[in-house]
């Protein structure tokens, strides 16, 4: 696992050697497990994947995908409540936007 913390972006290695450059988009803990949600660079606006951190052999830190469906829906569930929190205080602030459109220009 590679992280540049200036940015903000994870450069992730698959079991294949192929490298993914993904950006931090929130992380939670639950059951004394940390969680990391990223969004891909090369990808949709709205999509993110969720991966668990654990460490390796050496101690080091590593991201893997989580393989229990229970423990996934769990942790997905968790970010989707999360980010709608987020979503919705954002959403409070904006001032002067057109409620048909949603354009604050009025455009």
């Amino acid at each position: 696992m590679a992280n540049n913390e200036k940015d903000d972006i994870y450069t992730l290695t698959d079991e294949d050697g192929n490298e993914s450059e993904f950006e931090y988009l929130g992380e939670i803990t639950i059951d004394d497990n940390n969680y990391l949600a990223l969004i891909p660079l090369d990808g949709e606006d709205d999509e993110y994947v969720i991966l668990k951190v654990t460490t390796d052999e050496n101690g080091e830190e590593m991201l893997v995908t989580i393989d229990d469906d229970d423990e996934f829906d769990r942790v997905a569930d968790a970010f989707e409540d999360t980010f709608m929190d987020e979503c919705d205080l954002d959403e409070q602030y904006v001032e002067g936007e057109d409620e048909e459109d949603g354009d604050a220009d009025g455009e």
